[in-house]
């Protein structure tokens, strides 16, 4: 039972997402948002204060492997981090809470070594907004981007990520 209840309090931050991904284009570098993304398991959350929003971080199979085996000073290859990024907001009952508010991205990291080696090996790719609109004009400054601001967890993979411990 506790299992369960643990469980659901770990999804409700992507609970609200109601996404279709039919449709939606590939960013500039060529990246689709995965189609069954909505099904990968968490593996932790981040709120930024510097943005005011509120962050789940979703893996793949390989990835939530590699969390939850202590395995991520070095991502394996084939590991997908999806994160979903809304505003956040006081919840309308409950002024102590913060909840999701408007979405405001959809970001992914693919690794792959030998791909992505200009990159730290990190594939980068963001949708905005509701409308899932491809980030960035052209490849390389969109990826560019994101890889400039992941080298300050240089030392962490390029991941600023913690996976979550569960009990």
């Amino acid at each position: 039972m506790l299992k369960i209840v643990l469980t659901r309090l770990l999804l409700l931050p992507v609970m609200p997402l109601c996404l279709a991904v039919d449709n939606v284009l590939p960013t500039a570098n060529g990246i689709e948002i995965p189609q069954n993304y909505k099904n990968w398991k968490l593996i932790g959350v981040s709120h930024r204060l510097d943005k005011g929003s509120l962050r789940s971080i979703l893996g793949n199979a390989t990835a939530i492997k590699a969390a939850r085996s202590a395995k991520t000073a070095v991502w394996p290859d084939g590991a997908v981090l999806a994160k979903l990024v809304w505003k956040d907001r006081r919840h309308p009952d409950w002024d102590k809470a913060v909840v999701p508010g408007e979405l405001q991205h959809v970001e992914f990291m693919i690794k792959d070594a030998k791909k992505y080696k200009k990159t730290g090996g990190w594939g980068y790719a963001r949708w905005v907004g509701q409308a899932l609109k491809p980030y960035g004009a052209n490849a390389d400054g969109a990826e560019q981007e994101c890889f400039v601001c992941h080298t300050a967890v240089k030392a962490n993979d390029y991941v600023f990520t913690y996976p979550a411990t569960l009990p």
